[in-house]
C-alpha cells in the first residue's frame, strides 16, 4: 500500500469514527469494506463512510443523495446519515448506516425476488427535477477504456467486436432513448443490504450511478448472466417474475422480455468481459473459467443481430 493511499485511508477512518460518535472512544474496530479506484468504503460500528471516486461532481452527488433521502424512496433505497457530502483531501465523502450484505457463500439464499421488487419500486418512483443521467453506459465505456489501456490481448478482439455492434447510446456515444425513469445504474446482489430500521427488509445501496435513463439497464446484469449460462434459469425466472408482479416498467407484463433487454444485456456482457481481461492482465494470470465464458459469449453475440439471440453461451 503506497503512502498516499495509507494517508487517505487513515483520514477516512478518522472521519467515520467522528461520524459514529464524536465525543467518546470505543472498542469498535475499523474495517475497510472496499478499496477500489472508484471508491473506498470504511466501517466503524454502525456507521459507514464512503470516499467517492476522484472527479465526482459534488452537485450531482448531492442530487443523488437527496433522492436516497426522499420519503418516497423509504423502504427502497438506504438513506444517508447526512444530506450532503463532505470534502476530505479532495475526495467527496458520504456517510451511511451499516447494513448486512448478501452472503456470497450462500447462493441458494440469494434474494432475487427482493432485488426485483426493489427495482420495480425504484422504476415507478417519481423522478425529481435536475437528476443526472444514469451512469450505466458510461461505466461500460470506461471498462472498454481499461481494456484498451491494458495493451494487446488475444481475448480482446471478440469483446471489441461486440462493443462496436452495440447502439451508440449503449456505448455512451449518443443520448439514451428514454430518460423518464429513475434507475439504479449498477444493479447486482452486492447492492442490497438488510438494515434493522426496516425490520430486516432488503434495501438498495450505492447511489453513485443513480439517475434517469433506460430501466432495462438495471435488469441487464442478471439477464446477461442467464444468457451466458452463469445464472440458473430458475433464478432468472424468479427475478423476472417478481419484477413483473411488482409492476416494473422495463419489460412487458407478459410475453418475451428479450426485445426490451437484449441491448443492455449485451452491453453488460461486454463490460464484464472487458474488465475480466483488464484485471487478468494487471494480475499477470490467465483467464478463469467464468471470465472465459463471458468472453466466449461476446464472440457468439457478434453472430446474431441484437434482439434476436439471447442465449449467448449456446
Amino acid at each position: 500500500m503506497t503512502a498516499d493511499v495509507l494517508t487517505a485511508l487513515t483520514a477516512l477512518t478518522a472521519r467515520v469514527r467522528v461520524a459514529a460518535h464524536a465525543e467518546r472512544a470505543c472498542a469498535h474496530p475499523d474495517t475497510v469494506l472496499a478499496d477500489r479506484q472508484d471508491g473506498t468504503v470504511v466501517r466503524h460500528g454502525d456507521t459507514v463512510a464512503k470516499a467517492h471516486g476522484p472527479g465526482t461532481d459534488p452537485a450531482e452527488l448531492s442530487r443523488r443523495l437527496a433522492v436516497a433521502a426522499h420519503p418516497a424512496l423509504t423502504g427502497t433505497l438506504l438513506a444517508p446519515l447526512r444530506p450532503v457530502p463532505v470534502d476530505l483531501h479532495g475526495r467527496l465523502v458520504t456517510f451511511w448506516p451499516y447494513g448486512s450484505p448478501v452472503d456470497p457463500e450462500n447462493p441458494e439464499a440469494a434474494p432475487w425476488e427482493a432485488a426485483a421488487t426493489l427495482l420495480a419500486r425504484l422504476h415507478r418512483a417519481p423522478v425529481p427535477d435536475g437528476l443526472p443521467l444514469m451512469r450505466g453506459p458510461a461505466k461500460a465505456a470506461r471498462a472498454i477504456d481499461r481494456l484498451r489501456a491494458a495493451g494487446p490481448h488475444p481475448a480482446a478482439a471478440p469483446v471489441l467486436r461486440a462493443w462496436a455492434a452495440l447502439p451508440a447510446w449503449a456505448r455512451a456515444e449518443a443520448p439514451m432513448p428514454a430518460t423518464a425513469t429513475l434507475c439504479h445504474g449498477d444493479l447486482h446482489l452486492g447492492q442490497l443490504v438488510r438494515h434493522p430500521a426496516t425490520t430486516g427488509r432488503w434495501l438498495l445501496i450505492d447511489v453513485d450511478d443513480l439517475g434517469v435513463g433506460v430501466p432495462a439497464w438495471d435488469l441487464a446484469r442478471p439477464a446477461a448472466w442467464y444468457a451466458c449460462g452463469l445464472l440458473p434459469p430458475d433464478d432468472w425466472t424468479r427475478f423476472l417474475t417478481a419484477y413483473r408482479h411488482a409492476g416494473g416498467p422495463a419489460v412487458p407484463a407478459h410475453g418475451d422480455p428479450w426485445p426490451a433487454l437484449d441491448v443492455a444485456a449485451r452491453a453488460l456482457t461486454v463490460q464484464t468481459a472487458a474488465l475480466a481481461i483488464a484485471k487478468s492482465a494487471a494480475e499477470g494470470r490467465p483467464l478463469d473459467e467464468v471470465e472465459q465464458a463471458v468472453i466466449d459469449a461476446c464472440d457468439r453475440m457478434s453472430g446474431a443481430p441484437p434482439e434476436l439471440a439471447h442465449d449467448f453461451a449456446k
